[in-house]
């Protein structure tokens, strides 16, 4: 009540002192943009016409847990803020009928990530590419 009467106190902009609080994850945290994208390396996607379009198929509490592997502890809220600040967007679920399986799809993948590690090691280019057509 005494503030409130006080004019001084009233005109002032303001009553808290600059840089109080908490401070962000990005400034307390070391190493946290490098570990976010390692985590997300094998998990991201994108738009074969938009290179600046990516996403990735993991949920907020997975990468979270990942990032917890690599010995940083963040919230969704702070995944969340990261998806945001490296241009990550939410992709739309598309259900769609299975075309059928092959009992070797695993091996076709198995094979796909070695030739892809065994030309980035070499200094090589990868360009992933789908050649589904719609109907």
């Amino acid at each position: 009540m005494a503030e409130l009467d006080d004019e001084t106190a009233l005109e002032q902009e303001r009553i808290r002192q600059v840089g109080g609080g908490r401070k962000s994850a990005f400034e307390t945290i070391e190493g946290l943009d490098a570990a976010f994208l390692r985590v997300l390396e094998q998990h991201t996607a994108g738009s074969p016409m938009d290179e600046t379009v990516k996403w990735t198929h993991l949920k907020r509490h997975e990468i979270a847990v990942l990032l917890r592997e690599e010995g940083i502890e963040v919230s969704v809220t702070v995944v969340d803020q990261l998806l945001e600040k490296h241009n990550f967007r939410k992709r739309k679920a598309v259900k769609r009928l299975a075309t059928g399986e092959s009992e070797h799809r695993n091996e076709q993948f198995e094979r796909i990530e070695q030739l892809k590690n065994t030309y980035q090691a070499a200094g090589n280019p990868v360009m992933s590419m789908d050649t589904k057509k719609e109907k």
